[in-house]
């Protein structure tokens, strides 16, 4: 039996393992890209020091890597387990990008990896940067796929749903792929993992210039790293607005309840730059804002109004009235398949079908849902204000130091005064864990405003789940909690030490502990 229990507890199993996973999934695409740069500037330069940041910053993406293939691997059995109707219900559509990103992402850059790291006595220097580069291009092939698989979820388009065998079915793979939201969210979501690689290297290069210790290789690899990390900043605040853009367009209420919305405002909407949103009281206690700005940013117009939550709300209940009339309509031709007329009128509301089955939460016979049933239904359209409004402005926060370490760590690498600046390199330092907060962030931003639904309007996370009891989710969320701390611990501990030993881990000779 579905309980709201169980539907609780596999949301937070998922949540945990995806929280977990992407720990490790945005150094690893950071670290590949600044790889390749590294090795491309010994490939033209051919000065040793270039080949040794590329091998030691590589022992650490290698740790890494390994960390995020072990947590990686569970999260596509939860949606066999867990997730069963989900899987039964868009499969044909949701499993395609995932089935290709293991043909043709996981293959190859686990295959270029074992080159990477084995190859660099056996292949010319031009040949490695070939691997080291097909290694970083199908770590990003792979998350390429799994967020046209995100993508299809926040807005659902080349599919469409088959009454017969009560399924979503695609209709066209290419409108899936080409997605503005598939293309929006890689960009964005790949864009961060490049902030967070940048942010890795150039921590620990700065830590080891307060501590005046292999200098030489710690400035150089400070300037790589803050030159891709600008660059990537650039880039992650650009998709970042178009992503924006797009939820204000397509999923108006997450972006109501990002900015604490509650009531339509004349346009243009000013851009709220802080707040404290009552959800009791269905407003915010305290607002301060900038005019205009978010009318610009949110619909490129002047005129184009940002509905609030009230008025999300009571259209979002026609919806389910409608929706209510699909579910209806939908019984009555699974009973007469042949009935024509049935079929049109199905035809007629089926667009809101998903919004009649938020309904299926409050009473199994949605004919006999009451008027208090639809509001609550509609109440549960709006995803929990606070808890998005809070964390994407802590996804904004993070970034925006991100981008102040990298510009100033560009400006002292040019002027050649790193060495100097120990108020920069103590930030540079401090702001390690910023990007793992910001990545973080993100998603609870990403996948709870979609809220209350798995598949955006169509499928309802409540009717997702498989028929379990709540404590066999309970033993095994238990269970990944201690396996992942676990891991994560490994990984802490992996890295301190790496790190502490510094490039006098590759024996060259030629560093601080090797020449004590």
């Amino acid at each position: 039996m579905i309980t709201p229990e169980l539907v609780d507890l596999s949301r937070l199993q998922f949540a945990v393992t995806a929280l977990y996973h992407y720990i490790f999934v945005p150094l690893t695409l950071g670290l590949s890209m600044i790889l390749v740069a590294m090795e491309g500037c010994y490939v033209v330069s051919g000065k040793e020091i270039y080949k040794d940041m590329t091998r030691f910053w590589g022992k650490l993406f290698a740790i890494n890597f390994a960390m995020g293939v072990a947590t990686g691997i569970t999260m596509e059995f939860q949606f066999g387990t867990n997730w069963a109707y989900y899987s039964h219900y868009v499969g044909d559509i949701f499993g395609s990008p995932l089935a290709i990103e293991a043909l043709m992402a996981f293959f190859l850059e686990s295959t270029m990896a074992g080159l990477f790291f084995f190859g660099w006595k056996k292949l010319r220097p031009g040949v490695h940067w070939l691997c080291t580069f097909l290694m970083a291009f199908g770590t990003n092939i792979s998350a390429m796929w799994i967020l046209i698989a995100n993508g299809w979820m926040q807005y659902p388009e080349g599919s469409v749903f088959n009454p017969e065998t009560m399924r979503m079915e695609m209709d066209s793979f290419w409108t899936v792929v080409s997605s503005e939201w598939a293309q929006a969210t890689f960009a964005h979501a790949v864009s961060a993992g490049y902030m967070t690689g940048a942010a890795f290297v150039a921590a620990i290069s700065a830590w080891y210039l307060l501590r005046k210790r292999d200098t030489e290789f710690a400035k150089k690899s400070l300037a790589v790293a803050c030159s891709f990390g600008l660059v990537a900043s650039v880039l992650t605040l650009h998709m970042g607005d178009e992503s924006g853009f797009l939820v204000t367009r397509d999923q108006p209420e997450k972006i109501a309840a990002m900015e604490a919305i509650w009531e339509t405002a004349e346009p243009p909407s000013g851009l709220t730059l802080f707040a404290l949103p009552d959800e009791e009281a269905r407003t915010n206690k305290v607002q301060v804002e900038f005019p205009w700005l978010f009318g610009l940013m949110g619909t490129r117009s002047l005129s184009t109004p940002i509905p609030g939550i009230h008025e999300l709300e009571a259209k979002n209940a026609a919806r389910i009235e409608n929706g209510k009339a699909a579910v209806l309509a939908l019984e009555a031709l699974r009973a007469s398949p042949r009935d024509e007329s049935l079929r049109k009128q199905f035809e007629a509301v089926k667009k809101d079908l998903g919004y009649g089955l938020l309904l299926r939460k409050y009473t199994n016979d949605v004919s006999k849902a009451t008027p208090d049933m639809v509001k609550a239904a509609a109440r549960d359209t709006i995803p929990p204000v606070n808890l998005l409004f809070w964390s994407f402005r802590g996804m904004i926060s993070c970034g925006l130091v991100l981008v102040l370490v990298f510009a100033l760590g560009v400006f002292f690498s040019a002027r050649g005064t790193l060495e100097g600046k120990n108020l920069y390199l103590k930030l540079a330092v401090a702001a390690l864990p910023l990007p793992w907060v910001a990545n973080e962030l993100g998603w609870i931003v990403t996948e709870v405003g979609r809220q209350p639904w798995s598949i955006y309007s169509v499928l309802p996370t409540h009717l997702s789940v498989s028929s379990l009891t709540a404590g066999s989710v309970f033993g095994s969320l238990a269970c990944f909690i201690v396996l992942y701390s676990a891991l994560i611990v490994v990984e802490v501990w992996l890295m301190k030490k790496f790190a502490g030993l510094g490039p006098s881990s590759l024996g060259t000779g030629r560093y601080f502990f090797e020449q004590k």
